[in-house]
């Protein structure tokens, strides 16, 4: 199954230097996302989910979806389809939910909405917008819930422009060694 991890390789070096709206690459912005998993002590398969949250976007590329673009892509659900074919929900899971994350915490956490970044606040709009009191409710029963959350909230931070490089080469263990046997 290590071939999945030579895919995601090969993706980061096609697609990865690419903006979104943000200061930095959709590749720094991964690694950083990675970065503040770990330091928070994710489990791996969290941080590995934070690395790749975004390969959506990539795998959508090819055919000239554009990130920046003001128009809801589902990157989310098509990386972590994508990603299925070598890891397991405890990786896909938070993936798949973490735009719904954002949703839900624009619902329920007072002032969340205010710090996220205007591409974060732009892609919210095209997202869905705040959730519902009865889809946030229905959210927090998610099994990957806490997960989904914990990977929100590294994606928000991991958009700081001056924070130093990362490198995927220091991650390919780490992906070897959550994909699924």
């Amino acid at each position: 199954m290590s071939d999945i991890v030579d895919e995601i390789f090969d993706l980061f070096s096609r697609f990865g230097s690419g903006g979104y709206g943000e200061d930095l690459s959709l590749e720094q912005h991964m690694l950083q996302s990675a970065l503040h998993a770990q330091a928070e002590g994710a489990p791996d398969a969290v941080v590995v989910a934070a690395l790749l949250h975004d390969i959506g976007y990539f795998l959508q590329a090819d055919r000239g979806a554009d990130p920046q673009a003001a128009i809801d892509f589902q990157h989310e659900l098509i990386g972590a389809a994508w990603l299925s074919r070598g890891f397991d929900a405890r990786v896909t899971a938070p993936i798949a939910l973490h735009v719904q994350a954002k949703r839900y915490l624009c619902a329920v956490a007072p002032g969340y909405f205010h710090q996220l970044s205007p591409a974060s606040r732009l892609s919210l709009a095209v997202q869905g917008g705040v959730m519902s009191a009865a889809e946030a409710e229905a959210f927090t029963q998610e099994d990957a819930f806490d997960a989904a959350l914990l990977l929100r909230r590294c994606d928000d931070r991991g958009k700081d422009a001056a924070l130093g490089d990362q490198r995927l080469a220091d991650y390919r263990g780490l992906l070897v060694a959550v994909v699924r046997a």
